[in-house]
């Protein structure tokens, strides 16, 4: 860990050549590090978001989330960009996977790099981190309960589909982080994900908390489950301390 941090926004270039807003944090020595690729929820590029970028700095990553809404609502506050972003039905799949791409690299070329970058999304992001594991080379995948990766999504979210079927190209170990009480997605949808995985092979690892539901990391809401977020964030360190590791 580490206290010494720079954080700011900075531009990257997303799918299609776009210039995008990316909020960037990191320790400020010399240090080798992995990064991070945070993908934010629906709820947009927000201050929750931001501060879990920082606390991937303090936890000795290089951490990044851009900002997925910058071509819809540049500039806007998160609430009024994720309300333009539903209207559409969300992000399109491989935009998202251009997005994180561009993210990755960019984390790969900063002067502390080594070389090795991990994604975690949560809701919306976390099917989005899956989406990408199974889209791009990576290391490090974290699905904290990532909606719509089995079952269809409700006809608003036009843009969105199930990915199981790409599950046979997943590029890296997995972790799922998980809530019992959660419907999006529900107890047997994380079977079934599992069990594809199983079959094709797939290193991942996932826990289910009792008595939490949907949001149980955010500690902002009513949803927030404070063992279980204290175990999950325990348990995502973890896994990157054994995946993102030079």
């Amino acid at each position: 860990m580490t206290d010494e941090i720079v954080a700011g926004t900075v531009t990257i270039t997303g799918h299609g050549g776009d210039e995008l807003e990316a909020y960037l944090a990191k320790p400020t020595d010399d240090t080798p590090r992995g990064g991070v690729v945070v993908i934010h929820h629906l709820p947009g590029y927000d201050a929750a978001t931001k501060e879990m970028v920082r606390r991937f700095a303090v936890e000795g990553y290089n951490a990044l989330c851009p900002n997925l809404y910058t071509r819809e609502a540049p500039g806007a506050d998160p609430d009024d960009a994720a309300a333009t972003v539903r209207a559409a039905g969300g992000v399109p799949d491989d935009r998202l996977v251009g997005d994180v791409s561009g993210a990755a690299d960019y984390l790969r070329a900063l002067e502390n790099a080594n070389g090795r970058v991990g994604v975690i999304g949560h809701c919306s992001g976390g099917r989005h981190a899956f989406l990408s594991a199974c889209s791009l080379d990576l290391d490090a995948a974290v699905d904290c309960y990532g909606a719509f990766v089995v079952n269809d999504p409700p006809e608003a979210m036009k843009q969105m589909k199930p990915l199981l079927g790409l599950a046979p190209q997943l590029s890296c170990p997995l972790l799922g982080i998980f809530g019992a009480d959660d419907q999006f997605p529900g107890p047997d949808e994380v079977a079934v994900l599992a069990a594809e995985l199983e079959k094709h092979g797939k290193e991942h690892e996932f826990h289910t908390y009792a008595g939490a539901g949907h949001a149980f990391f955010a500690v902002d809401r009513p949803s927030y489950r404070p063992e279980a977020a204290k175990d999950g964030w325990e348990r995502i360190l973890d896994f990157y301390a054994r995946t993102l590791s030079a």
